[in-house]
């Protein structure tokens, strides 16, 4: 299996994926100024099995919120995509179940949208009313469990070699050099926010300080292609668990969030103990998000906000969203010196939300559309 990636052809396909999806174009510049000789030494580190993960590069991002974004040079990126296209992908992708749907080829968030859709639609002619499980897991990224994903992986993967690799690429959140970049980082945008005495200080501050560290053994990378497939792939067994031992018919997970609809408040309250103990097994547990809701009163996710009138389903942006797409816009129209690409990119990303949603009238009222003459 490993010898798949001993491949100078794939070596540049991979390339080429990168290169059209970096942002970084001066790390492309550098790469392509010597790339057959870069190339080249891709190929036999790996070939040699010499392969090791290099130190991550760790930005803040301020935009919408604070998160930690970390990036990987050229090669280590390359070297990811190889792995995840040649081995992970085929072999994990058909063990995970259809409403598993984040960051999957031909899901993503429409489709978790289209199977909500479809549950509430289903329930709200059966019963005349029911309910909603909605999950949340603490920390998710930060906490998977290093040993126990490696066992999860081994199930599958019979190459050590490759199960070497992954090791290598997880442990790299294990160094304390990456906690000490993110208090750098960290301590840098405090001061920045004290000096300039902002208005919502004290909420900026508070936002801040909730941006968690890795503890050793656990917490993948954040930003690479592998972390996003580990992530999917680490609560498969709860995916199947869910709908094969507590029979719920109507599920879906976006990465950390997931929600069960159930006609019988009773039984979900069962269900939530039952999989609050399946979690424990991997080491994690739900935060404060988590609740049981009637769908009288409606509910949130994937950034919607769902709710029934009549047996009417009516599908609006939730609050959370509204801020988030107000406040980057903002940040848009202060900073007319920012590309006109990542501009197109933002108003991109925003459209899929709209035309998803009744929000015309949040549209009117920030002077995004006009309305038509008759």
């Amino acid at each position: 299996m490993y010898d798949k990636l001993c491949d100078i052809a794939k070596i540049e396909k991979y390339y080429h994926h990168v290169r059209l999806t970096s942002k970084h174009r001066r790390k492309i510049v550098n790469f392509e100024n010597f790339y057959m000789m870069n190339i080249a030494q891709i190929y036999f580190v790996l070939k040699n099995r010499q392969y090791k993960h290099s130190a991550y590069n760790v930005f803040l991002i301020k935009e919408p919120k604070y998160r930690i974004i970390m990036s990987e040079i050229i090669s280590d990126k390359i070297v990811n995509h190889l792995l995840s296209e040649e081995i992970l992908l085929p072999i994990l992708e058909p063990k995970l179940i259809e409403m598993n749907v984040a960051t999957r080829k031909d899901k993503g968030l429409k489709k978790g949208l289209d199977y909500v859709k479809k549950y509430v639609n289903s329930l709200k002619f059966k019963c005349d009313n029911f309910y909603i499980l909605k999950c949340d897991i603490s920390k998710y990224f930060y906490k998977i469990d290093h040993e126990i994903l490696l066992e999860k992986l081994a199930c599958y993967i019979q190459d050590q070699e490759i199960l070497d690799m992954i090791k290598d690429i997880i442990e790299t959140t294990n160094s304390e050099e990456t906690n000490k970049r993110i208090r750098a980082l960290i301590s840098k945008e405090e001061k920045r926010i004290k000096e300039k005495n902002l208005s919502d200080q004290e909420y900026r501050l508070s936002e801040l300080h909730r941006i968690p560290f890795y503890d050793k053994g656990k917490g993948i990378p954040i930003g690479n292609m592998t972390s996003q497939i580990f992530a999917v792939f680490y609560l498969n067994d709860l995916d199947h668990f869910i709908k094969e031992k507590l029979k719920i018919k109507y599920y879906v997970r976006y990465m950390d969030d997931f929600i069960l609809f159930h006609p019988d408040k009773e039984y979900l309250k069962y269900c939530l103990k039952e999989i609050e103990k399946e979690l424990a097994k991997v080491k994690l547990e739900l935060n404060r998000k988590t609740q049981i809701i009637s769908m009288k009163q409606g509910f949130s996710f994937i950034g919607y906000r769902f709710i029934l009138k009549g047996k009417k389903l009516i599908v609006l942006l939730n609050p959370q969203t509204k801020r988030r797409i107000r406040k980057k816009m903002k940040y848009i129209e202060n900073h007319p010196e920012l590309p006109f690409s990542y501009r197109q990119s933002a108003l991109a990303s925003y459209k899929g939300y709209f035309l998803n949603a009744h929000c015309g009238a949040f549209l009117y009222r920030h002077g995004w559309y006009k309305r038509k003459k008759k």
